[in-house]
């Protein structure tokens, strides 16, 4: 059982940037694939980044360039840093996980088994 937690989130205004955390203080994360997704109000959920154990990545084509996942397995910690943040950024952001110790690949489909309750970006000047 994990208990996700995002932080990281707040108001920026546009062109500005924000890293994302993810972390488990009670789990060792670094057997689990590890995605973000966002949700906008009254749009579905969106897949942007997933990161595997392994430490391959893949991004939505919608985000590419702008958004980087990474992960540090010493601070047990994944992250996601967003640059050139815009008004369509606003969003509650998500990371999720599975557990995959050996998996070379990740999905950006919302199947993952673990989620946090999110934290809230808002893009404003």
């Amino acid at each position: 059982q994990l208990d996700l937690v995002e932080s990281g989130g707040g108001l920026v205004q546009p062109g500005g940037s924000l890293r994302l955390s993810c972390a488990d203080p009670e789990s060792n994360l670094n057997f689990f694939t590890i995605a973000w997704f966002r949700q906008a109000p009254g749009k579905e959920r969106e897949g942007l980044a997933c990161i595997s154990t392994t430490h391959t990545t893949n991004y939505a084509d919608s985000i590419k360039g702008r958004f980087r996942i990474s992960r540090d397995n010493a601070k047990d910690t994944i992250y996601l840093q967003i640059n050139d943040l815009q008004p369509e950024d606003t969003a509650r952001y998500y990371c999720a996980a599975d557990y995959n110790p050996r998996s070379p690949v990740c999905s950006l489909l919302p199947h993952y088994t673990y989620w946090g309750p999110g934290t809230q970006v808002a893009v404003a000047s």
